[in-house]
Parts: structure tokens; sequence; C-alpha cells
């Protein structure tokens, strides 16, 4: 595998070998469906089917995918829930709930709700006019009433018992509406007054979703999000260093997101939510990159490597082997190596 798969299979053995070892202790049952909530860190294709320009279904995303295809995923190939769903044996990709060519039978195993571009705040997903958190809710309540239909009462609460649901939001909450944007910045003026309000969305969240019967779900919080290219690229007077206090705030989120796993795993009986946090590793990578078997890790693939992120990502101008970029630019990736893995 060499040093390029590193990052990623630690992450996921991780997140493997807990919900392995939980489902045989508990029930004997492997994991049926990997079910996906988020923004464009785990959007299999769900906003090529809605008006907005946040969408990656061109070239040359896509490239490294099966047959070369642009399905909508912000990446050159796979994102973490694929390979996660190839780790439990289920499948290798994981299809988005709004792509027509996918029906109940093919979500019985695996489904994305995640939109590019949302967040836990309502007025997040209206920048770019995506699919809030509160409709990747319906959506799954709608799934459930499809699913119960096809296999049966029995046999479907037992797969939304057992399946593991993946969690990647939140980059965009700050990057694109409260730093970008002056409502939540009267509203809340200062930033972790925002923060605590995130963090009752995100409990309100995954009470709701425990209520209709999830119970294992891994939760990844923020990366370290002022070492992404583009805020790395407007930090002229620091010379194209890191933003820390990017860093440091995405730190202290991370913090309020373990005391809240802490807190439900306490109060709501059954509930195995585990905190996923990639902020260190990811960290390592950008400071480190060869020790991962990667070569560049301050820029992405798009043009310069700086700016050009979805439809600005011209396929002309584009990087040769996107495996050795650590970052493409895109909002946010939980385990950014994944997407620069190859299939």
């Amino acid at each position: 595998m060499g040093g390029k798969g590193y990052a990623l299979w630690l992450f996921i053995i991780e997140i493997f070998v807990h919900f392995s070892t939980s489902s045989s202790s508990s029930s004997g049952n492997k994991v049926p469906a990997i079910i996906v909530f988020g923004d464009s860190s785990v959007d299999s294709g769900n906003n090529n089917f809605i008006p907005t320009i946040a969408r990656s279904n061109f070239e040359p995303y896509g490239r490294d995918f099966f047959n070369g295809n642009p399905t909508g995923r912000f990446s050159n190939g796979r994102i973490a829930p694929d390979f996660i769903s190839e780790a439990f044996g289920i499948k290798q990709s994981v299809p988005a709930y709004l792509d027509p060519a996918y029906n109940i039978s093919d979500f019985a195993s695996g489904v994305c709700f995640a939109s590019a571009g949302t967040g836990y705040d309502n007025a997040t997903a209206m920048v770019a006019d995506v699919i809030p958190l509160w409709k990747e809710v319906e959506y799954y309540k709608e799934y459930q009433k499809k699913l119960r239909a096809h296999l049966g009462d029995e046999n479907a609460n037992e797969i939304i018992r057992e399946a593991l649901y993946l969690v990647s939001i939140g980059t965009n909450d700050f990057l694109e509406n409260y730093y970008t944007l002056p409502e939540r910045r009267c509203e809340f003026p200062i930033v972790q007054q925002y923060e605590d309000f995130l963090i009752g969305l995100a409990e309100s969240f995954f009470k709701e979703i425990y209520g209709l019967g999830a119970r294992k779900i891994s939760l990844t919080g923020l990366p370290p999000m002022g070492c992404l290219p583009l805020e790395r690229a407007v930090n002229i007077l620091e010379y194209h260093n890191c933003v820390e206090d990017y860093n440091n705030l995405a730190l202290e989120f991370n913090g309020k997101l373990g005391w809240l796993v802490t807190k439900l795993n306490k109060d709501l009986p059954g509930f195995q939510l585990v905190d996923a946090n990639a902020y260190d590793i990811i960290l390592q990578i950008v400071k480190h990159p060869s020790r991962f078997g990667f070569e560049v890790a301050d820029t992405g693939c798009c043009g310069t490597g700086r700016f050009e992120m979805g439809f600005l990502c011209d396929p002309k101008f584009t990087c040769e082997d996107a495996s050795k970029m650590m970052d493409d630019n895109k909002s946010l990736m939980v385990v950014g190596c994944m997407q620069m893995t190859k299939n």
C-alpha cells in the first residue's frame, strides 16, 4: 500500500474495529448498511439533482472513479464513505439518495443524504441553495418508509438499527457563513457564541435520528481548516502559512463536539456515538506530506491550486497525478488523503 494509504487505513481501521466489535458483542450481526449525512466531504452526488452551483458532476472530477465518471463527488475518485463501505464488505461505493439511477434495493445497503455546501446551520445551506440538514433528515424519513415497504418492518428496522451512520459537517458553517456573511456575526458577535449555537443544533440532530432508530454513529469534527489551500492563499501577511486562528477555532469546536458525544452517550440508552476526530492526523499530513507518500500539501489539483474549485476547476489546468496531492481545495475532507487514493 505504501505511505499514501497509511492515514486513510488508520482512520478506517479505527472505525471498523470499534463498530464491528460492538456489533458482534451485541447482536452478532455485521454492519448491514452505511448511511451518510453531511456536506461536500461525503456528498456522493445529491447536488447534481438540485438547482445549485455547488456541483462537481463534470471533468476533471471523477477521473479516477470507476470508468472515469464524474459522479458529483468533490474528488478525483472515491470518498470516505465509499472506502468505509468497502472495508465493511458491503459495496464499493455509496449512492446518492436523489440519483434516479438507483432505487430502494440499492439503498438498502447504503445511502447518502449529504449535500455539498451545507452545515448544521440552515443559513449555511442558503448560501449556495443546497440541501439543509433538516431536509437530509426528511429524506431519511422517506427512505425509512420505502425500506419498510421493500423489506417489511422487521428487516427494515434491523438495517436502521445496525447500520453505521457517518456524519461529516461543520466547516461551511464557519468559512462560508459566519466569516463570510454578516448576519450570524451580528447575531453572535463572539464566535464562541456561534459555536454553542451549532452545538445545540448538532444535539437536536442526533437526538432526532436517535428517535428514528439510528444507534451507531461516527461523527467527524472539523479539520485544521486554516490549512485549506484557499485560506492559505488569502493569508498574505503570514506568507501563505496556515491561518492559526481558524485552526484554533477548529480545535475549540472539536472539544465541544467531544463533550456533546460524551453527554449523548450517557443520556441516550443504547446510543454509540463515536468522536472520529481526524484533526491531528490531517495536520501531520499537511506539515509532513512526504511521510505519508504525498508530494504537495499546500495547494490543490485545480488550476493554481489555491482558489479554483467546483465549476472553476478546469480540466485543461489540473495536476497530472492527483495521488501526489493531499488536498483538492474543496470545502473539507474529513480524511483528506482518502480523496487522493485511486481505485
